[in-house]
């Protein structure tokens, strides 16, 4: 990654471009996971460029040798079809989630400051509870009387946690 330029994003040099992220989530299922996080963030399955009917296909013919790929992928990549947010892939890695993340997803359920406490309370419950009829562990509750804040932290299928607010 280069130097900071110093410069705001809206103040970019001709024929730069701005840097671009993807999130990359390591897991065992990447079919799993991408079919779960697509529904918590509204994403789409993005498909392979051009004609290829799998994710494995492309890269094969881009010369990725098949040991490096990983087992049985399919659908590995996220997209938001606004075009917005960022894109999310899942790599298949042989080893298992050891320990807590230090990078987690925080997923805005209750619709915000403007509303009122008691039902942004009620509609981040709502979603974790229809997450974890999806897969999901609700791990522990964020909320201390007086402060103006509720959420629920929360891990995925495979353990990668995150949070509801």
């Amino acid at each position: 990654m280069g130097a900071h330029t110093g410069r705001r994003n809206d103040e970019q040099m001709p024929g730069e471009l701005k840097p671009r992220i993807q999130i990359t989530i390591d897991c065992a299922d990447p079919d799993r996971l991408c079919e779960f996080w697509a529904d918590v963030l509204g994403y789409v399955i993005e498909a392979p460029p051009g004609d290829f009917a799998n994710w494995t296909e492309y890269w094969l013919a881009q010369g990725i040798p098949l040991s490096e790929l990983g087992e049985g992928i399919g659908n590995d990549r996220l997209a938001d079809p606004d075009g917005i947010g960022p894109r999310i892939w899942f790599q298949q890695v042989p080893e298992r989630k050891q320990v807590k993340n230090r990078v987690h997803l925080d997923v805005g359920a209750s619709g915000g400051r403007t509303v009122p406490l008691a039902l942004r309370r009620s509609r981040v419950d709502a979603e974790a509870e229809r997450l974890v009829a999806r897969g999901a562990t609700k791990l522990r509750a964020l909320y201390v009387d007086g402060v103006d804040h509720y959420g629920v932290v929360m891990s995925d299928p495979e353990g990668n946690e995150f949070c509801l607010h």
